[in-house]
């Protein structure tokens, strides 16, 4: 990970904990307003998981890329016909 993605999800991770902070706050209040933390606490989490995901995916796509490049291809011409390369 590059630093000025590092530095996004920790903005994004403070920001995630800061909202759960105030879900607890609202839960604990007890004023009726539990479907707005409960809100709140499943949109970080759906948010959090979806991000999860992209990065997953873009690894992946990102590794196989690497592998593709470090794979020589065999039938390239700088061969000659005793096989040796040159």
């Amino acid at each position: 990970m590059e630093v000025p993605e590092v530095r996004t999800w920790v903005i994004f991770y403070l920001l995630s904990f800061v909202v759960l902070l105030v879900a607890t706050f609202i839960t604990t209040q007890n004023a009726g307003q539990l479907w707005i933390s409960l809100m709140l606490i499943i949109i970080i989490v759906g948010v959090n998981l979806c991000l999860l995901v992209s990065e997953l995916k873009r690894y992946q796509d990102r590794k196989a890329f690497m592998h593709k490049m470090s794979v020589f291809d065999e039938t390239e011409t700088d061969r000659d016909s005793s096989g040796r390369r040159w």
